[in-house]
């Protein structure tokens, strides 16, 4: 781990970021689904080191039952790093941070679910952060997007998250630990993109009006990236079943 005191280069004499991407480049992406036997759906994504669990039960019989809504479901999210995903051991307890981030994941996943369709039930999701470097919520985004797929809850759209950033100042795609820790600025960013309409934007440091339009342009073309990846990774499960039957 770097230091404060020594501040990495995060663009190189030869343009490329310090770990040899273009600024428009996303890290390696995996991503699986099932990866649970007994949740209802789950997903492992992998943005670059960063890698992400999510499990998804429901629709269910919330429990307290006065939680429950006569017109939809309630959709509950905990975001959760594991004590061994950081540098230093963290506390297993929720931290502020961790419980302001399940509140951020829940709002960016509400608008796409079909909720209305299971009045008095709830959808919880679990997301389990295995390994951190950068990007946490918006790879949580995505794996619970998928792992709500993976569990046949109807969804009007897949979500998609990639955060982008401003580092020496350029603005680069899907930063990491390093360039979230020294660079200018961040924008986590998620979207619907078939519904054209983002449902997470956050921005932390300062942006030029140009700058945050050139990041929002780069966000959205990531995004696109990834939902390829997110709609091949369902439809190969899917024709896999089909195949088997």
């Amino acid at each position: 781990m770097v230091s404060k005191e020594e501040k990495p280069k995060l663009i190189r004499d030869d343009g490329l970021r310090h770990d040899g991407r273009r600024p428009d480049e996303l890290r390696p992406i995996k991503m699986q689904v099932g990866v649970l036997k007994n949740a209802n759906g789950s997903a492992l994504v992998e943005y670059g080191k960063t890698r992400v669990l999510a499990a998804v039960y429901g629709p269910r019989e919330p429990q307290p039952k006065h939680i429950s809504l006569p017109y939809r479901a309630i959709l509950r999210c905990r975001y959760h790093m594991a004590p061994f995903s950081t540098h230093e051991r963290k506390s297993p307890a929720p931290t502020r941070r961790e419980i302001e981030l399940s509140k951020v994941i829940r709002e960016a996943l509400e608008p796409i679910v079909i909720s209305e369709m299971f009045p008095r039930a709830s959808i919880d999701i679990y997301i389990e952060v295995l390994n951190a470097d950068g990007g946490t919520r918006t790879t949580s985004i995505t794996a619970a997007s998928l792992a709500l797929a993976d569990a046949g809850i109807p969804v009007r759209d897949l979500v998609t998250g990639v955060a982008v950033g401003k580092v020496d100042g350029v603005i680069v795609l899907d930063i990491d630990e390093v360039e979230d820790m020294y660079g200018e600025a961040d924008m986590p960013v998620a979207a619907a993109p078939s519904l054209g309409k983002i449902t997470l934007l956050q921005l932390n440091g300062v942006l030029t009006p140009g700058e945050f339009e050139e990041a929002l342009d780069l966000a959205m073309r990531g995004i696109q990236e990834i939902y390829k990846i997110q709609r091949e990774v369902l439809k190969t499960k899917y024709l896999k079943v089909k195949v088997e039957e």
